[in-house]
């Protein structure tokens, strides 16, 4: 079974997210929405499917990234998030939360060997 199949999104905290999104939309030209950015690519000309990968500011009091301790939070993209996540608790893996489906996919978190807390998303 495949895993993990890219990164879906960074996403890191900081003092002000609105003026660091700011900062970055007007020096870099960064579309920025209310949650920060999203680059879509291809890996060719006329490919599919798309890709994209999020840029996410966050207050550098959010409780989002807990238990983790760390400033950062990665998103990996996968392609069966249930049998991912019955193949990790086998493992032995620490599951932080239930299977949450939005509009735009699935998410669960989980922490790696470190406690850094890791977003595993299956894109809609």
């Amino acid at each position: 079974m495949k895993r993990v199949t890219g990164i879906g999104g960074i996403f890191f905290k900081c003092k002000d997210p609105k003026a660091l999104k700011e900062w970055y939309k007007s020096h870099l030209g960064i579309d920025v929405n209310e949650y920060g950015a999203t680059f879509d690519w291809q890996e060719i000309a006329d490919s599919n499917p798309k890709g994209s990968l999020t840029w996410s500011p966050s207050p550098e009091t959010t409780k989002y990234f807990e238990p983790s301790e760390r400033e950062f939070m990665i998103n990996y993209t996968v392609d069966n998030l249930e049998a991912l996540v019955g193949e990790l608790n086998k493992e032995g893996v620490t599951i932080l939360d239930e299977i949450a489906t939005y509009d735009f996919g699935k998410f669960i978190h989980i922490l790696d060997l470190e406690g850094n807390k890791v977003e595993l998303w299956e894109p809609k």
